[in-house]
Parts: C-alpha cells; structure tokens; sequence
C-alpha cells in the first residue's frame, strides 16, 4: 500500500512517500527512512521509489520525504542548510517511531549522496536506530567546499557578484556554503554504534571511494564498505542499481527482521 502523509517542522510541511506492505491492519512493520541528496527529492536517481516497492515486497515499510526547500516541500532552497537538514532528518525519525504500523525498535536509515552525510550524523544522534546504509555518501563535501570551489568552479567571486552560488540552477546561499566547509562528517558519524553499511561506486567522480572508505577508520567496528566496480555516483546501469538494491535489500533484512 503506498500513501502519502505531511509532517510538520518549524512552521513547514515536509511532504512524504509512504510504502506499507500488505498484512494485517495492527501489524507493525520493521521500516526504513530515506534521506535523499543535495537539490534532489524523495524520487532520488538511484530510484528510492524501486527500493522502497522491494522492500515492500520482503515486508519492510518504508518512509520517504523532501527536505525543505526540495521536491514538494515547503520552504526555500536559499534557506537550506546541513544543520537544518540533520534536524528535519531527525524530527521525521521520531514522527516516524510514532506511527501505528511502524515497528519502534526496527527502524532504519537510508543515505544518498548528501543525504548519506545528514543520515550517518542523524543515526549518531538518534542511536536507537537499527541500521544505517549509506550510498555514494558525499564526505568530501566539506573538503571540496572548504578548499573554496564546488565542481571546479572558485566559490567566492561568485558569492561577491551574486550573493549565492547557482548550484545547478539552485541558488546555494553563503550560509550553506559555511555549513558545509565547516562540517565535521567522520567525527559526528562516529559515534553511532549499530550496524553500517557503505555502497560505493569505484567510478564515482562526484563522490569519490576514498572518502567513502574513510568511514571505516572512524566507526568502531560496526561498518561494511561494499566497493561496486564501474558503478558511478548516480548507479546508472541496471546491473549496478540492481545490486544497490540487492544489497541494501540483503542488509535491512537482516538487521531489521531478525
């Protein structure tokens, strides 16, 4: 069953995607969240919508929703910034636990991109979470963003001339650009201590493997690194997307269902 339910955060509605597989009405389902990337939305490249229909089909709900200032969301993308992003994450996890067919101790958190950055900090702030995968998570945000570029471009004359830099047709303000640079990814991270699981292409170029493989110096043991070969940031083959979802399937179940 997909439906589809507005949360409320700070004055704005954060719109959702909600999968629930068939069973009987009281049933509490294990569920995982998805967090998609920077200036994407609950569809997300990698097809949130074909992992959230598999997971339904092997009796795992699923929650997907837009941050502010993305998809159908409220708010400005201007106004967007990675903090605000961890606490939107973090507010729909625990409106999430609420639901009536939401099993609380079976949920879970999935990452892309960006969103892989904002879920691995959430899960170590919300530590119940039962499991935590990430895709092509984007580490070297803050190292490239703090270097003074985005994409090879310089940031700063551009933020002089325009007030914000045009991130593929968004306008990124100042304030996100310093979130960024400033955002301490491994070490917020760290702290979480149930199980991880890191999918990433060896021919991404937006988010490259080393930093993914950087997790895995500062988790404590509970996370997997999965190397895909010839998988790109967005996995745009069907073989590659199908063992993401394979995989990621594979992981939740085992952790989640167990």
């Amino acid at each position: 069953m997909i439906r589809h339910h507005d949360f409320q955060h700070n004055g704005l509605t954060l719109r959702s995607t909600v999968h629930i597989p068939d069973g009987a009405d009281a049933t509490r389902w294990p569920t995982a969240v998805f967090v998609h990337g920077f200036t994407s939305n609950r569809l997300e490249l990698p097809s949130f919508v074909g992992m959230s229909r598999l997971l339904e089909a092997n009796g795992i709900a699923s929650v997907r929703f837009d941050l502010s200032g993305h998809g159908e969301s409220d708010g400005d993308f201007f106004d967007v910034t990675i903090a605000g992003e961890i606490t939107e994450t973090r507010a729909v996890l625990r409106a999430v636990r609420e639901f009536g067919f939401v099993d609380p101790d079976r949920v879970g958190l999935v990452g892309m991109s960006m969103g892989g950055v904002v879920a691995g900090i959430a899960a170590a702030e919300e530590p119940w979470v039962g499991a935590l995968c990430l895709w092509s998570p984007a580490a070297v945000a803050p190292f490239e963003i703090g270097s003074g570029y985005l994409k090879g471009r310089e940031l700063a004359p551009e933020i002089a001339d325009k007030g914000y830099v045009d991130a593929d047709g968004y306008r990124m303000s100042p304030a996100l650009v310093a979130d960024i640079a400033g955002l301490d990814v491994y070490g917020r991270s760290a702290p979480y201590r149930g199980p991880v699981h890191i999918l990433h292409g060896d021919k991404d170029d937006i988010a490259p493997l080393a930093y993914g493989r950087r997790y895995l110096d500062h988790y404590d043991g509970n996370a997997e690194l999965q190397a895909v070969e010839g998988a790109d940031h967005a996995w745009g083959s069907v073989p590659h997307r199908t063992t993401l979802h394979q995989s990621t399937l594979r992981f939740l179940r085992r952790h989640l269902q167990s």
